[in-house]
């Protein structure tokens, strides 16, 4: 019983023996468990320590790639950055100056490509880029400027900006007329003179400028201009009448006490700046015309007579003092002429506004620059057989 019992009790101890060992050979070694498990997980869910090791990865190499790219740009950004300044250096470190000229509605690359073609800049398209780059593009102004290969390309631009053109001296002596002034306006290349004696002819421009007269002779001041080339007929005309407009504020209280209107004082002072040369003599001239004006009697001015005959060839006739046809001639009209004849200076308006205090009537010149003054016609016929019958004579 005992033994049936035993042998029953170990046959259960046999059979789990071997269903130990077929487990035992069913389970793998730890390794390949870890294997088979990481393949599992592969085949399923993804193992976060794994993408975190090559996202880590990933970024190492990308981080690499950027700092490379980078150092790259930078690289070429200093490098340009090197050539740009290099271009926008002054062309040479001296250098005589040259006049160069922005003609009206030139382009800021034509102008650029000029300045290069000239000397003045290293590049034009770097000149023309810097320019658009400091908002200057539109800025430029049309003249002649005096410019410099030792000027950087920014202080080029600056003075074409500026509009500070290049001026030249016009000296404009007192007693010209405006045809005359026009001549040497056109002399230093400033304007066309017809241009110019069409611009003072224009009774829209002397409306403009508040003249009252239908021609602006009389009223270009003389002084010395500086001005620039190029210019068209108004513009000049402006300035000129600017300045009279500056001359007359010194005298406009004082006419007003006389009861002087400007334009009959800018006629008057017309004449009195063609009759003589002497500065002395405008009060006593300015005084002749006065007087005579009061009592009625006719000026009689040659230059007057002068003004008035067309293509004057320097010689006075009879028959140019005969013409009534000639609103200029004084010796057959009245008063007056129709306009100046001349352009004064600020010296001859004073004389006609305030003239010297004498009763003379007549004057004649003595041929030395100065004249004999007669308060009677007698007088007068004494002097003139002095003075130029004597010598025609001679």
């Amino acid at each position: 019983m005992l033994a049936a019992r035993g042998a029953r009790g170990r046959a259960p101890d046999h059979r789990d023996r071997r269903a130990r060992a077929a487990r035992g050979a069913a389970r793998p070694p730890p390794r390949q468990a870890a294997r088979e498990a990481t393949g599992r997980c592969a085949r399923g869910r993804a193992d976060p320590a794994h993408l975190a090791r090559a996202a880590a990865r990933g970024a190492r190499v990308i981080a690499r790639v950027a700092s490379y790219a980078l150092a790259g740009l930078l690289l070429a950004g200093v490098t340009a950055g090197a050539v740009i300044d290099a271009l926008l250096q002054p062309r040479a470190d001296g250098g005589a100056e040259v006049l160069f000229e922005v003609k009206r509605g030139e382009s800021l690359r034509a102008i650029a490509t000029r300045l290069e073609e000239h000397g003045l800049v290293r590049d034009a398209r770097a000149t023309t880029w810097w320019a658009r780059l400091r908002g200057q593009a539109a800025e430029l102004h049309a003249g002649q400027y005096w410019l410099s290969p030792a000027l950087s390309p920014s202080e080029i631009i600056d003075r074409l900006a500026s509009g500070k053109v290049a001026t030249w001296e016009v000296v404009i002596p007192e007693g010209l007329t405006a045809a005359e002034i026009g001549e040497r306006l056109a002399a230093r290349g400033i304007v066309d003179a017809h241009e110019f004696t069409a611009a003072v002819a224009d009774p829209a421009l002397a409306r403009e400028l508040g003249i009252p007269a239908r021609s602006l002779e009389g009223y270009l001041f003389p002084e010395t201009y500086r001005l620039p080339r190029g210019q068209t007929g108004p513009e000049v005309v402006r300035v000129l009448v600017e300045q009279f407009r500056n001359a007359w504020k010194q005298v406009e209280a004082r006419a007003a006490e006389r009861g002087l209107a400007m334009h009959e004082v800018v006629i008057l002072a017309s004449i009195v700046e063609k009759e003589t040369g002497n500065p002395d003599e405008r009060p006593k001239i300015a005084a002749v015309f006065a007087n005579r004006l009061r009592i009625g009697m006719r000026l009689e001015s040659d230059p007057t007579v002068i003004y008035g005959v067309t293509a004057f060839d320097g010689n006075l006739r009879r028959a140019d003092l005969d013409d009534t046809a000639n609103a200029y001639n004084t010796y057959q009209h009245a008063g007056l002429p129709p306009g100046p004849i001349s352009n004064p200076g600020l010296g001859a308006l004073r004389a006609v506004i305030d003239p010297a205090e004498s009763k003379v009537l007549y004057f004649v010149s003595r041929n030395d620059g100065t004249h004999e003054f007669s308060e009677t016609y007698s007088q007068h016929v004494d002097a003139v057989d002095r003075y130029q019958k004597r010598r025609a004579a001679r």
